[in-house]
């Protein structure tokens, strides 16, 4: 996607809230790596996404800023909870300011720890969305930790499922993160327990609903 075409699209989509801005903006001065956050397009679909689906529990694997947390919290009712697990205890403070500072921070539950293990140790059919954005190399093991723990109906949204288009260059890109989201997406596509989709949105973005039928568990 062109800057113009990046440009024109958030000029004519619901306007990034001013927390978020700043939280966007402090992400990518203070924090390695910056362009992991969501950003203005993918936290307004983020909201909608969520909006529609109307969760009351929702697990987050891979905090990062908090940025996505945000955009998810937003569109929660009150009495909706979203449990975001971040690996890299360095990242906790800046996470709790940026918590602390939003309109919408009383609704998250923020873990450190590890994102698989976390998963593996929740209780089976307790969420009704997973937002998947963790370490890529164990995507495939995050998608069985967690289908279980979704409620029949309920979603995981799967982040940088297209990973820069590296999924279709396997002679130039052979490396394990790669490898894991290549892993991952074949096996979304070959299982019957779910419907699924992929939206070529920034690096890609797979919805993944769990079938209420007796396939899905």
């Amino acid at each position: 996607m062109s800057p113009e075409l990046q440009k024109y699209i958030e000029e004519h989509i619901d306007s990034e809230p001013e927390y978020l801005y700043r939280l966007e903006r402090a992400t990518n001065i203070h924090l390695i790596n910056g362009r992991m956050c969501s950003g203005h397009l993918q936290g307004r679909l983020l909201k909608m996404l969520v909006s529609m689906i109307r969760p009351k529990d929702v697990l987050e694997l891979g905090t990062f800023s908090g940025y996505s947390a945000l955009c998810i919290a937003e569109a929660l009712e009150e009495d909706g909870r979203i449990h975001t697990v971040e690996a890299d205890d360095e990242l906790e403070d800046f996470i709790r300011h940026a918590l602390d500072t939003s309109p919408h921070g009383h609704k998250v539950r923020l873990h450190i720890a590890d994102a698989l293990r976390f998963a593996r140790e929740s209780e089976p059919e307790s969420f009704d969305l997973v937002f998947m954005d963790a370490d890529k190399r164990h995507y495939a093991d995050y998608y069985e930790a967690c289908l279980p723990l979704l409620r029949p109906g309920g979603y995981i949204i799967a982040d940088n499922t297209l990973w820069d288009g590296h999924v279709v260059e396997p002679d130039h890109f052979n490396d394990r993160q790669t490898a894991g989201i290549r892993l991952f997406n074949d096996i979304v596509a070959a299982d019957p327990r779910v419907g699924k989709v992929i939206i070529p949105l920034r690096d890609g973005l797979t919805l993944i609903r769990k079938l209420n039928t007796g396939a899905a568990r």
